[in-house]
């Protein structure tokens, strides 16, 4: 099936699982492990201090590690390791990154109320620890550190965001897809309705009569023979084509129906017991999606008529009145009861023949309506936009 425009648009890149958990990890591990070692170095701190910087480095990575799955205690099991490092080397720590990519994880992840606490409260007591410790901090110091961890918090925000648009458009793109498929569904489910239950329907008339005539007109039995012949095959024909369509997406085997048709749709329906007949007072063509809807809708009013009505008379006439084609099916059968009900039983409302002309019409802007007939059957009126799609 054809992938619909909607969703028809390459993929952007997107990173895959791997790379977004594991990446930060890297990350903070080679911002922050060597430069704890260089400083602990540098500074000549006590190797237990020294031991407990490198650690407090280390773990605030390695605790991202479960930022996929618990998005929220881990940003808090950071958030505590950077107040600790922060403790033991305020001044000349390095850059503890594994708390802004914490952040950024929990909120994308929905994690907000976790992330906004165990920052908030860490921050707090950095600023209130600090002097209790002995610790001074530079006010610069504080406010760049405060816009850092507010724009953490707001790519978080961006990339939460973006992710639940991409959520609601992918689901829009199901959603109409499915919308496609199922109309696609119910429109071969009415192309074969219409070409396997009127090929039935003229098959079974014909061999009746060929059945009635086997004997005392042999040649009026091999014309009826030969038109089960060509029925059959042109059913098999439009069959192939649906099925292709479903298959592969192929191009039709057959071309479509036209009004040029009508005389051999009628002729097929003629038997001793039914006299089919076309008027035909149109001067030029509609258009082939108009020509096509009106065949269709003509050949399951006759199918109609053949199964339900019980007529001994059918006249088909197509006419231009206006700005719209007119198709009427006129039947002196048993009225429109019958008709309406023919596939669904007596007393079960319109069939599924029905539904299907009302669907054809709708689609190009027309209409399907039934009613009594002059013949005193039943009429069944087709308008279509003569202007409709090509």
């Amino acid at each position: 099936m054809p992938v619909p425009p909607w969703d028809g648009r390459p993929e952007r890149f997107r990173p895959s699982p791997g790379f977004v958990l594991f990446a930060p990890v890297v990350i903070s591990l080679l911002v922050q492990v060597p430069a704890a070692i260089g400083i602990a170095g540098w500074t000549g701190a006590p190797w237990s201090v020294a031991i407990a910087q490198v650690a407090l480095a280390a773990a605030g990575p390695v605790a991202l590690l479960g930022a996929r799955r618990y998005p929220g205690p881990t940003v808090a099991v950071v958030a505590a390791a950077a107040l600790a490092d922060v403790a033991l080397a305020p001044d000349l720590g390095p850059p503890y990154v594994a708390v802004g990519f914490a952040i950024v994880l929990a909120v994308a992840r929905g994690a907000v109320i976790w992330a906004v606490s165990s920052v908030v409260v860490a921050w707090i007591a950095a600023i209130v620890l600090g002097p209790l410790l002995g610790l001074s901090w530079h006010p610069f110091r504080i406010a760049f550190t405060t816009l850092a961890l507010a724009v953490c918090f707001g790519i978080g925000w961006f990339v939460r965001v973006r992710h639940s648009r991409v959520a609601e458009y992918r689901a829009e793109a199901m959603r109409r897809r499915q919308s496609a498929e199922e109309r696609e569904r119910v429109r071969i489910a009415r192309e074969l309705h219409d070409v396997i239950g009127h090929a039935l329907s003229q098959i079974n008339v014909q061999a009746s009569v060929g059945l009635h005539l086997m004997d005392r007109d042999p040649e009026q039995a091999r014309t009826a023979l030969g038109s089960i012949k060509e029925t059959s095959k042109s059913a098999l024909d439009e069959v192939r084509t649906v099925l292709g369509v479903i298959r592969d997406g192929e191009a039709p085997l057959a071309p479509q129906a036209e009004l040029a048709e009508l005389p051999r749709l009628v002729r097929g329906i003629r038997s001793p017991d039914l006299d089919a007949t076309l008027v035909d007072r149109l001067a030029e063509s509609p258009r082939r999606a108009v020509q096509f809807a009106g065949y269709r809708i003509a050949q399951e009013a006759l199918t109609n008529v053949v199964r339900h009505a019980g007529a001994s008379q059918a006249v088909v006439t197509v006419e231009r009145v206006g700005d719209d084609f007119v198709l009427t099916v006129d039947d002196d059968g048993a009225g429109a009861a019958a008709v309406v009900t023919g596939d669904g039983g007596a007393g079960e409302g319109e069939g599924s023949g029905i539904l299907g002309m009302r669907e054809r019409a709708a689609l190009l802007g027309g209409s399907v309506e039934l009613g009594p007939s002059p013949l005193g059957g039943t009429r069944v009126t087709a308008r279509l936009p003569w202007a409709g799609a090509s």
